[in-house]
C-alpha cells in the first residue's frame, strides 16, 4: 500500500477493494452484535426489575415485623433498584458507538468504491460530534445528571 497524491494535495492510501469490503462487513457485524447486546441488557433489566418489585411487595407485607434488619434489607433493595439505571446509560453508549461504526463502514465504502449511477446510498445519520453521550460515571440515590 503506497501513499498516492491526489489532486487536492491530501495524502491518500489505496486499499484493495476486498480489504475494504471485509472491513466494512466486520464493522457492520459489530454494529449488529452491539444491537443484540443492547436487547439482552434491556431484557435482563426488565427481569431484574420485576423480581425486585416482587421482593419489595413481599417486604411491605404488614405481617412482617418492623425490625432494623428488615429496614436494612429494604434500604439495600432501594439502592439496587437505583443502580439498575446503568442499563439506560449502557444503552445510550451502545447506540452512540453503533452510529459511529455504521457511519465509518458506509463512509469507507463510499470513499473507496464510490457509487454507481442509480445505486442508492444507505442513509446514515451524521457521526455524532460528542465523543460520549453519557457523562455520568457513578450513581447515588437522590442525584441525577441530565445530559
Amino acid at each position: 500500500m503506497q501513499p498516492i497524491q491526489t489532486t487536492s494535495s491530501v495524502p491518500a492510501v489505496q486499499l484493495p477493494v476486498m480489504m475494504v469490503a471485509e472491513l466494512q462487513d466486520s464493522l457492520l457485524v459489530v454494529v449488529h452484535d452491539l444491537s443484540r447486546l443492547d436487547h439482552l441488557l434491556a431484557h435482563t433489566m426488565e427481569n431484574l426489575m420485576e423480581r425486585f418489585t416482587t421482593v419489595s411487595a413481599n417486604l411491605a407485607d404488614p405481617e412482617l415485623a418492623q425490625s432494623k434488619e428488615l429496614d436494612a434489607v429494604r434500604s439495600n433493595l432501594r439502592a439496587a433498584v437505583t443502580e439498575l439505571q446503568f442499563q439506560d446509560m449502557a444503552s445510550q453508549l451502545i447506540i452512540h458507538t453503533s452510529k459511529i461504526l455504521q457511519g465509518c463502514a458506509y463512509r469507507l465504502a463510499s470513499e473507496s468504491m464510490g457509487s454507481e449511477d442509480g445505486e442508492a446510498v444507505p442513509f446514515v445519520e451524521e457521526v455524532p460530534e460528542r465523543p460520549n453521550p453519557v457523562t455520568q460515571d457513578e450513581m447515588d440515590a437522590g442525584s441525577i445528571e441530565l445530559f
